[in-house]
Order: structure tokens, then C-alpha cells, then sequence
């Protein structure tokens, strides 16, 4: 048991010892991480749509032509997922 001022001094200098060692190994491994960016290039609709992170629904709820709805089918529009959407199922 540490009794009298200097075993309560030992024993705080050991913990600001360990809490420094501590805060130093977190600060390095934080600081070690480099992120080289993203690993698949943009899509061509990430970089149509580079304000939506999360996607764009390419379902038209409006009226289109024939030639239009032709070619979503033609591009499997109904079936593609974010962000593997082909820029010809959006409407211009």
C-alpha cells in the first residue's frame, strides 16, 4: 500500500507516465494512416452526380418517348445498382 506524500507522488507520475504512453501510441497510429484515395475510379454517373454520395435513382416517373424507354431497356436501367447506372437512364 503507498502511504505519505512521496508514495502518492510515485504513484501520480506513474500514471501521467502511462496515460502520456498511451496518448502517444494513438497520436502515431492516427497519424501513421495514409489514405490514398479512392480505390475504383469513378463511375460516369458518380461523376454526373458527384453532389449525390448515396446515388441516384434512375427510375423517370415522367412522360418519355418511345426511344427513350428503349433504350433504358436496351441499358438494363430497371436492374442496375449505385453506382454501376449507365448514363443513358437518365433523361438529358
Amino acid at each position: 500500500m503507498i502511504t505519505g506524500p512521496s508514495g502518492i507522488l510515485r504513484s501520480s507520475i506513474v500514471t501521467s507516465a502511462v496515460a502520456i504512453l498511451l496518448a502517444a501510441g494513438a497520436a502515431h497510429s492516427t497519424g501513421s494512416r495514409q489514405i490514398e484515395g479512392p480505390i475504383m475510379p469513378d463511375t460516369a454517373a458518380e461523376q454526373a452526380f458527384a453532389d449525390a454520395p448515396f446515388g441516384v435513382d434512375p427510375t423517370v416517373t415522367g412522360p418519355t418517348s418511345a426511344a427513350f424507354k428503349a433504350e433504358q431497356s436496351r441499358l438494363g436501367c430497371g436492374s442496375a445498382v449505385w453506382p454501376d447506372v449507365p448514363l443513358g437512364c437518365y433523361p438529358k
